[in-house]
């Protein structure tokens, strides 16, 4: 246990610097979708609510505050391996709430505007942000946030 939790509290900051345009990216979307929570019933209580989430307005509202704390934590490489593995299990559930009604035609949300709105082919096209976060998240959990980071300021303060 001792060596994973060094494993996650002491990431690889030699990496490339062009990692933090992989964070600035990632981290920025969520920051804003936890706003858009907030902003916007659809996109927060009431999309959790269609969704049939449990507790929706208190789910919402954790999701919301994780992608707005976590968001800036990403941005800036802080906490970076810590903070990816909640934002990999959120895209995960936001996959399977989402895209499996979708795929069998039961999605309780509006359909996309224009074809493929149901099937596989729908689920390819809507599920590329989802795919593109997780994605970005494993890289950042395998390989910390790169040497432009608060990761890589606190590292060189040990040493």
């Amino acid at each position: 246990m001792k060596n994973l939790i060094n494993w996650l509290t002491h990431p690889p900051v030699n990496g490339q610097k062009s990692s933090f345009l992989l964070r600035l990216m990632a981290g920025s979307v969520f920051f804003w979708e936890g706003i858009m929570k907030f902003v916007f019933v659809n996109q927060g209580v009431g999309r959790f609510t269609k969704l049939g989430m449990p507790f929706p307005e208190l789910t919402a509202n954790f999701v919301g505050s994780l992608e707005i704390v976590g968001g800036l934590m990403v941005v800036f490489g802080i906490g970076t391996r810590l903070i990816a593995i909640p934002f990999i299990i959120e895209m995960i559930v936001a996959m399977l709430s989402t895209k499996i009604s979708m795929y069998l035609g039961t999605f309780p949300l509006p359909l996309p505007s224009s074809p493929p709105q149901v099937g596989i082919w729908a689920v390819l096209h809507e599920i590329r942000s989802e795919y593109a976060q997780i994605i970005i998240m494993i890289f950042l959990l395998l390989n910390g946030p790169g040497p432009i980071s608060v990761d890589k300021h606190l590292a060189d303060r040990e040493s």
